[in-house]
């Protein structure tokens, strides 16, 4: 009997520390914090502290912003939350935006210090493909025409005749990519982010 309560014990005990081991690790370290889009090879590096992903919803009245990393955070923010790039109320983010959040973190909950929008891309217009040359090169069937968004973009609504390579799995469709290097391709994606 003296044994097995003894067992009992150790393991209790073992249980107890594991999941003091947890706990001292903090929330930021049970779930990812820079989204898979995010962290392509000179694209950006999330550093203890930061949230790197796609807004999913704001909450003025509530003062909370959630940010899908690969997983869902909830933030606090307050009139002291400094916004970057965004001259409106959050609010008016639309879903999906990449965002950035720097936060601290205060009896469990995670507090934005900054909400970093990201501006829009500046496309060379000469690389920009015109409506009018777009129904030419679509009609013709031209060019490979491939879609850049996550599938379940895609699956949602896409050129018809399209092919979807996700951006950030881009290296691993290269074999779907025309082997005349000189073909013309139409790469697309949700607009200029």
């Amino acid at each position: 009997m003296g044994k097995k309560r003894n067992g009992l014990f150790l393991g209790v005990f073992i249980l107890f520390l594991a999941l003091a081991l947890v706990a001292s690790q903090g929330i930021s370290q049970q779930k990812p914090i820079i989204a898979k889009g995010c962290s392509l090879p000179g694209c950006h590096t999330a550093k203890a502290g930061e949230l790197w992903g796609n807004l999913k919803t704001v909450s003025g009245k509530a003062e909370m912003i959630q940010i899908d990393t690969g997983a869902l955070w909830t933030v606090k923010f307050d009139e002291n939350t400094k916004v970057k790039n965004w001259n409106q109320p959050l609010n008016k983010l639309p879903k999906e935006k990449e965002i950035a959040i720097t936060y601290v973190e205060k009896n469990g909950e995670l507090y934005a210090t900054l909400i970093n929008v990201k501006p829009p891309v500046a496309v060379d217009p000469s690389k920009v493909v015109k409506v009018a040359e777009m129904k030419r090169i679509y009609d013709e069937k031209s060019a490979l025409i491939i879609d850049c968004r996550p599938a379940g973009r895609y699956n949602e609504g896409h050129i018809p005749g399209s092919i979807n390579i996700w951006f950030a799995e881009f290296d691993k469709h290269i074999d779907k990519l025309p082997k005349d290097k000189n073909a013309p391709i139409v790469y697309y994606c949700q607009g200029p982010t």
